[in-house]
């Protein structure tokens, strides 16, 4: 086996300030059933959420464009955002709704104050990390609220990737197939999550396998714990995305994760969240959660 490449992680706590809201409404609701319910997108800027990393003005109007390159470049561009949970409110007519924070880094707020482009971007790239990790579908007719915010902002912490730590990927002899290959294989050809958990002494360790692994993956990866769940997911590789969220019912859980020892873990104590510390494994394509 080849020498494992470990990538730390960090908890970092979040205050974020407001910057814009949006409203949609949704289509499909894979998880709850709920069609035609209004959703509340408030944009929102910390300096604890990843930077996106540097890039030529080339590199930001391909991502916000949406083109995918042949081949890799260590000119790539992308935008950290960390997602709440949704929260119940009501909108101006007494109607039930829910509200999401979606958080950027806060070195996006001026360009997006005279960049429109920039703006819509970051609306869509929210609306899409909200349907892969709360399996719902949102409408893209999009409205504009007079207000920065809708509700408080609450306080939060997430799991990233410590940047400082993740140093760019040197192809080996070993590395017979295109890094392309990597980093987006096709669709036909991603093997599904999949995870284990055991205790160690008194800490439940849970080992989340992600099949081709790599650095530049690691960067794009938001991981939240909550005391009942587990949220990793990955914005440009959505089948990649995983959500363990013990306050289901058995039979909910035993029909997401048939081949996981998952009610088990169901009936420990829960997750230690403030102590909770994960490593990235690259070479064993492996995510090792202690909490």
């Amino acid at each position: 086996m080849a020498a494992s490449t470990s990538i730390p992680s960090k908890q970092v706590s979040l205050k974020p300030t407001a910057g814009f809201c949006v409203k949609s409404v949704t289509l499909e609701d894979n998880t709850h059933g709920l069609k035609g319910l209004k959703v509340f997108v408030n944009i929102a800027w910390d300096d604890q959420v990843p930077a996106p990393p540097p890039g030529s003005e080339e590199s930001i109007q391909r991502a916000m464009k949406g083109h995918d390159d042949d081949q890799l470049s260590d000119d790539d561009w992308f935008v950290p955002v960390i997602v709440s949970e949704p929260r119940p409110d009501v909108d101006k007519a007494g109607k039930p709704s829910l509200v999401f924070d979606c958080i950027y880094n806060k070195s996006l707020k001026s360009r997006v104050l005279r960049d429109q482009d920039l703006k819509l971007f970051l609306v869509e790239l929210a609306l899409q990390r909200i349907e892969i990790q709360f399996g719902i579908v949102l409408s893209r007719t999009i409205g504009t609220p007079n207000i920065a915010s809708k509700g408080t902002l609450a306080p939060r912490t997430a799991t990233i990737p410590n940047i400082d730590y993740v140093k760019p990927e040197v192809p080996t002899p070993s590395n017979t197939r295109p890094l392309i290959e990597e980093i987006t294989p096709d669709s036909d050809q991603i093997t599904p999550l999949s995870w284990t958990w055991r205790k160690d002494g008194d800490t439940l360790q849970v080992r989340i396998h992600v099949p081709d692994l790599t650095h530049k993956l690691v960067r794009e990866t938001a991981l939240d714990l909550e005391p009942r769940r587990i949220v990793l997911s990955v914005p440009t590789m959505p089948s990649y995305s995983l959500d363990v969220d013990m306050s289901l019912s058995d039979a909910e859980l035993i029909s997401r994760y048939p081949q996981s020892d998952v009610l088990s873990l169901k009936r420990q104590r829960p997750f230690l969240v403030d102590s909770a510390t994960s490593e990235w494994r690259v070479a064993d394509h492996v995510l090792i959660l202690n909490a």
